[in-house]
């Protein structure tokens, strides 16, 4: 367990971009739904699908950096290092 989160955090700052693009995509999703309630449905069925696209990518940054976090709170106190 420890070398899949020493992989999936070896990148802290690319993760936490990784996030912000998801997060910058799901506000553009949210735009996109907010138009197709005043203009054609059309517009929110594309937000839906830039929402799900956005989440799977802000949750893949999330895990991440939670990954890189957890790893450095496992090796903070182990016994072995010295």
């Amino acid at each position: 367990m420890n070398n899949l989160l020493a992989k999936l955090g070896q990148d802290p700052k690319r993760s936490l971009s990784i996030f912000l693009s998801g997060l910058g995509l799901f506000i553009i999703g949210l735009a996109f739904i907010a138009i197709g309630y005043f203009f054609h449905h059309i517009w929110q069925i594309i937000g839906l699908f830039i929402l799900a696209i956005a989440c799977t990518i802000a949750a893949w940054g999330y895990l991440g950096i939670f990954a890189n976090r957890w790893f450095n709170i496992l090796n903070q106190n182990n016994p072995n290092k010295k």
